[in-house]
């Protein structure tokens, strides 16, 4: 089998990307770091550790061995945001599209996904993918619509959407990397915020609430670091908010609806099979803010939750207290 386009990791996300992709009969190379999981999907065609609901195609074949993806024309990199470095240095690429999957901040440097993929592959052309998206939801065909970036401007979308694109699976055009790649970090975070506020049984409204202000503070750091607002009120920014923020079939807000109902964020993240990518984002994209002067109170809260300096019900109720203000001030 000879794919022309290769899906890197094999978690719930990655695993549904190659099952779309796969949806027309093309061939599909998918990554996975576990032997057990390259062998289960090439013999029975399933992924029961990350995404036990989908019967996979067959022209989709798993390799443990990165070298496997040299000659590949199209890598969608779905490693966690936290790993992609490590990951990426070791693929084999020669100037080819590489499609930034993962959403999320790196700890400890603070650079987007766009960043550690160019310090890692300077040759590569780089897009990234972002939208409302739930794995089971894609690996099912259900219609679903997200953004492609393209670094490369429409020369790239030209070549890249037709590899992507599928009947139930419809990319729209930017060559806003940075608000795409905001947008779907910063939700993660928000979207544990929307855990506690369902942990904590507060309401519809004050779900309500939390969204549309922490839309605010996603418009005020993206806009700060380069973003359009376009993007940020497109599919990768309010509508992904929207989708994260309401189920518990999102990680982030299944984390934060156990932070509001009592348990710890070290226990919770121990206990995972799947990465929550925001308990990672938030506290650089916190420190990220302060040192630009951004007002991201939510954010804070957020940080505050996860690294247990105070009880959810206490966390919010300082939310509450934060001083009255027009509702398009800077905080």
């Amino acid at each position: 089998m000879t794919a022309q386009v290769a899906v890197v990791g094999a978690g719930a996300w990655g695993t549904a990307l190659a099952q779309m992709l796969a949806s027309d009969g093309r061939d599909v190379l998918l990554w996975a770091r576990e032997p057990e999981l390259v062998s289960e999907i090439n013999t029975v065609h399933r992924n029961s550790l990350f995404l036990p609901s989908a019967q996979l195609h067959p022209t989709i074949r798993a390799t443990g061995d990165l070298a496997d993806l040299a000659g590949v024309s199209v890598l969608l990199l779905v490693t966690p945001a936290q790993h992609l470095s490590t990951v990426l240095a070791q693929v084999p690429h020669a100037g080819g599209d590489i499609v930034l999957c993962a959403k999320g901040i790196e700890a400890g440097t603070g650079r987007l996904m766009a960043k550690v993929a160019r310090d890692a592959a300077p040759g590569a052309a780089l897009a990234v993918l972002s939208g409302p998206t739930f794995a089971h939801e894609v690996a099912a065909g259900l219609p679903t619509a997200v953004t492609l970036a393209c670094a490369g401007g429409e020369a790239q979308w030209q070549r890249l959407s037709p590899a992507i694109a599928r009947p139930t699976f419809r990319p729209y055009y930017s060559d806003d990397v940075a608000g795409a790649e905001i947008g779907g970090a910063v939700k993660n975070v928000l979207a544990i915020a929307c855990g506690v506020v369902e942990g904590l049984r507060l309401g519809q409204n004050a779900r309500a609430a939390l969204i549309s202000r922490g839309f605010a503070e996603m418009q005020r750091f993206g806009l700060a670091v380069g973003a359009q607002a376009e993007t940020l009120s497109g599919l990768s920014g309010l509508g992904d908010l929207v989708l994260t923020c309401s189920s518990t079939s999102s990680r982030n807000f299944s984390l934060g609806k156990a932070l509001g109902e009592g348990a710890s964020a070290q226990a919770v993240l121990a206990d995972r099979a799947t990465v929550a990518e925001g308990a990672f984002t938030a506290p650089v994209l916190a420190d990220l803010a302060r040192a630009k002067g951004i007002s991201m109170p939510i954010v804070d809260a957020v940080v505050a939750l996860i690294e247990g300096a105070a009880p959810a019900k206490d966390v919010v109720s300082a939310l509450l207290a934060r001083p009255l203000r027009a509702e398009h001030a800077l905080g």
